[in-house]
């Protein structure tokens, strides 16, 4: 694909905040850059990637000049060199150029440059690694960046094996790159993630949940999970996840697709584990100690659908949850009447029951469960005439 020749106009730049930022860290001079994921997109013509800045200048100065020009200044990283700005409608991130000088799988020590080559070698892949000046747009690529972009290519910067060593997480950065941006997988970077798939045990598992979450998030991961799944790249740490299952999750994203519903990376993580196992996925959940939320709806996901009609089930657990698990299950047909589906309120009340000559105490509450069940058997009608029926055969039973 061709790219565009210089950033396109990035509208946050024209802002007061932006212009007020750009000043102070004297952007025209070159002393200050856009960098990384911010260039990348602007160049793909993608919206959303984070303001991230690189400058010459130390973090102390950065402080400084940023709070003289009327901006807050919040020390998120300091001890590696990350100040965040914010302004009215602005929040970026401003790093000092750095170096590394010695790696520890995650962590690193890093020394403060103004070199921007050497700060451009401590990325991860070449199309993370663009720099360009504002507001005028100007492009530096230091290590074929730009070509890689424009052949849809991901490739490390470096020996991807090194580069491995020094953040094990680049392993999964690789693939989810990969599934976003690029047109085939590079081979490089493959075998050196293959070999050194067992680096990911040494890595926390939130940090694990988290890139799952951004890959499974994406338009349509299957062809990566699968060539991933392959080469075992999941094993050491996630040995449940299943290339039985991909056509399975395939059909959800279709089906997704089909039904205008959004990603769900829960959902999506349920269709690649054992079908209907329940124990499983809870195991997963916690072991990637994901929030309450998220373990609670990857196991409803993996729980069996049940007899249809479903729309009892969507009462009792919800309808995204009986959603979740039909999509799993590959019924999708089944799954889409209950989009949009809104829980009725029941259309009675301990008072009807006794109204009907029934005691208070807790018979009223067994004869307004049997109306419950038989209501929610007959679709929650909200004719007078008909609960009113519902109502005299729960009191008579």
């Amino acid at each position: 694909m061709s790219l565009p020749e210089h950033l396109p106009a990035q509208a946050w730049t024209t802002t007061s905040a932006g212009a007020a930022l750009l000043t102070a860290l004297e952007a025209d001079a070159g002393e200050t850059r856009l960098v990384g994921g911010a260039v990348r997109d602007a160049l793909l013509g993608l919206d959303g990637a984070d303001i991230d800045l690189a400058t010459r200048f130390a973090p102390e100065e950065v402080m400084k000049r940023v709070k003289a020009a009327g901006l807050k200044a919040v020390p998120t990283g300091i001890a590696h060199g990350t100040v965040t700005v914010v302004g009215h409608d602005l929040v970026a991130e401003v790093t000092t150029l750095r170096r590394d000088v010695q790696s520890f799988g995650r962590h690193a020590q890093v020394a403060f440059t103004d070199d921007w080559r050497a700060d451009a070698a401590r990325r991860d892949f070449t199309v993370n690694a663009l720099y360009a000046d504002l507001p005028g747009g100007a492009l530096h690529d230091y290590w074929g960046g730009l070509d890689d972009l424009s052949a849809r290519r991901v490739r490390f910067i470096g020996d991807p094996l090194q580069r491995i060593a020094e953040d094990h997480l680049r392993i999964l950065r690789f693939f989810r790159f990969s599934a976003r941006f690029a047109a085939a997988i590079d081979a490089d970077g493959l075998a050196a993630c293959t070999a050194r798939a067992n680096d990911l045990m040494a890595l926390s598992r939130e940090r694990i949940a988290m890139e799952l979450r951004l890959l499974l998030g994406l338009h349509d991961p299957v062809a990566t999970l699968a060539l991933m799944l392959e080469a075992g790249i999941f094993r050491p740490v996630l040995p449940e996840l299943a290339a039985s299952r991909l056509p399975v999750l395939a059909g959800m994203i279709a089906a997704e697709a089909s039904a205008g519903l959004a990603p769900a990376w829960e959902r999506r993580l349920a269709a690649l584990l054992p079908a209907a196992d329940t124990r499983v996925a809870y195991e997963v959940g916690a072991r990637l100690k994901l929030s309450n939320a998220q373990r609670m709806r990857l196991v409803a996901a993996a729980q069996p659908t049940g007899p249809a009609p479903h729309w009892s089930a969507a009462w009792r657990d919800g309808s995204e949850a009986v959603i979740d698990r039909l999509l799993v299950a590959g019924d999708a047909a089944a799954a889409v009447p209950l989009i949009g589906w809104q829980r009725p309120k029941l259309p009675a009340s301990g008072k009807d029951i006794i109204a009907r000559g029934v005691a208070p105490g807790p018979e009223v509450a067994k004869r307004l469960g049997a109306f419950e069940r038989s209501w929610v058997a007959a679709g929650f009608p909200d004719d007078a005439g008909t609960v009113a029926a519902l109502l005299d055969a729960a009191v008579q039973s």
